[in-house]
């Protein structure tokens, strides 16, 4: 599965592949026939693949809530960068997405692209009635891509939240 937008192919990693994307990114350049320039898997990132990976494991059925999406510039298939949703809606209908880039691809609208096509899809999906995202309270182009995509700020505190709403 794929969704596109005119310079991404956004590709939901199956379960193996996410296994890939944590212990051997050169087989998964291959499978995709793409070269990884995303956000560095270290630290606090990789962590998160890692923790995303065993639930993805867990609950494979529902491996598009759970996984990383990958960001495949159509162009040179560069991987530029990353987005997942949290885990499967909640019960008011809420999913929560998180999203990263390669440095070098920031400020090109890429994640602008790939928000409001992912917001999109899980739209189409039942039950889903808003997208929640967390920032930091300095995260000033997260910020303005979620402005872009339609979010609105709802709570703040130590980080910031937004919701968009079907």
């Amino acid at each position: 599965m794929k969704i596109e937008t005119e310079r991404l192919e956004l590709v939901p990693l199956l379960p193996w592949q996410l296994k890939l994307l944590v212990e051997d990114i050169t087989s998964l350049e291959e499978e995709l026939s793409s070269t990884y320039m995303a956000e560095p898997l270290v630290g606090f990132f990789l962590d998160i693949v890692r923790g995303q990976l065993k639930i993805t494991e867990m609950d494979s059925e529902n491996y598009l809530w759970h996984s990383f999406w990958l960001l495949i510039r159509k162009n040179d298939r560069v991987i530029v960068g990353s987005a997942d949703f949290k885990d499967i809606p909640n019960n008011n209908g809420e999913v929560k997405i998180g999203y990263g880039l390669g440095r070098e691809f920031e400020h090109n609208g890429f994640m602008t692209e790939a928000v409001k096509i992912m917001c999109d899809w899980a739209f189409n999906q039942a039950g889903v009635t808003s997208v929640i995202a967390e920032t930091d309270s300095n995260g000033f182009a997260s910020q303005r891509i979620l402005k872009r995509c339609g979010f609105e700020m709802y709570r703040q505190g130590e980080t910031l939240w937004w919701r968009l709403l079907a």
